[in-house]
């Protein structure tokens, strides 16, 4: 069952951020690719609130929302150095309190560290204002290379299309990773960035037909179920490596290894989704060999075993 959303808007928000949790997990017109989360826009006073692009939005929602939802969402906050009203932050005590996912994008994550629920825990923002965030919240684990940071409970993503990875990373949690996957596709978004993946890329990705690194990750993904190494996908990009390894980290902002991982992840994961193939052959097929070692892998990113995430989400 989808959970009950709850999605924090002030004064002055900026309509893409507001639209980000809508936009992956809310309806569209013709019916679309899951059944639609039941979201409700709440604002510390309900009412008409003018956006940043300068039109008006009318919420009538207020705090009282936060006390019923199962997933809380701050996705915007206008300054960062400023703390917001206290009755936000006690309404965001309370929800994580009593057990509702708080999650927050952008300048949202510092609405929910002046909360307090971040004490301790990882997290990551917008790399602009990773300074500013550090000086106000020296007791979180601030990691600004990442995407998003999941540690269960709370949730945590970088700036502007980063709370899309971040939203889709929520859908294939709750819904399946086939589910995410078909919504990234009818909104022209990559189907799944890592958390650990880099903010900021150096360069822009070209087109996968005329580059040789694409089409080297492009053949790696087809031949998951070898044992691949940097060596091997140089050879296929005609690149040393040395090149190819620091081409490769300009280009997507994290290591072979790491992407090499997330790949079999994410062909495991549809395996278990879609097929029934028994857990050896599922670890075969994606990369990982062993049953065991695919175990640890799914401990450590997705907190589950296969056999568990199987019976959540296959046939989704």
């Amino acid at each position: 069952m989808s959970p009950a959303t709850a999605v924090l808007a002030f004064e002055g928000i900026s309509p893409f951020h507001l639209a980000v949790p809508s936009l992956v997990w809310g309806p569209e017109s013709p019916a679309g690719d899951m059944t639609p989360w039941d979201i409700t826009v709440a604002a510390p006073e309900p009412g008409r609130l003018i956006t940043s692009a300068g039109y008006a939005i009318d919420v009538p929602a207020g705090l009282e929302a936060l006390a019923e939802a199962d997933l809380v969402v701050v996705p915007w906050w206008a300054d960062p150095t400023v703390a917001a009203p206290e009755p936000v932050l006690a309404a965001l005590r309370d929800a994580h309190d009593r057990g509702a996912v708080v999650v927050g994008l952008c300048l949202g994550v510092f609405v929910v560290a002046d909360s307090g629920v971040l004490n301790g825990r990882a997290a990551t923002t917008h790399w602009k204002w990773v300074d500013t965030f550090r000086r106000r919240f020296p007791q979180v684990d601030l990691r600004p290379e990442e995407l998003y940071v999941d540690t269960g409970d709370v949730v945590t993503g970088a700036g502007a299309t980063a709370g899309i990875d971040t939203c889709l990373h929520l859908l294939a949690r709750t819904s399946g990773q086939a589910v995410a996957n078909r919504v990234a596709r009818r909104i022209v978004a990559a189907p799944h960035r890592s958390g650990g993946q880099a903010q900021f890329i150096e360069l822009p990705v070209p087109d996968p037909g005329e580059d040789p690194l694409n089409r080297a990750l492009g053949w790696a993904q087809s031949h998951l179920d070898r044992s691949l190494g940097i060596d091997e996908l140089a050879a296929q990009a005609h690149m040393s490596r040395s090149t190819f390894t620091r081409t490769f980290r300009a280009r997507t902002g994290t290591t072979v290894h790491r992407w090499l991982v997330t790949q079999r992840l994410d062909r495991a994961r549809q395996l278990l989704e879609t097929t029934d193939l028994g857990v050896d052959a599922v670890a075969a097929r994606s990369g990982f060999g062993t049953p065991t070692r695919l175990r640890e892998h799914f401990a450590a990113a997705l907190g589950t075993t296969p056999t568990r995430y199987r019976a959540s989400f296959a046939g989704s």
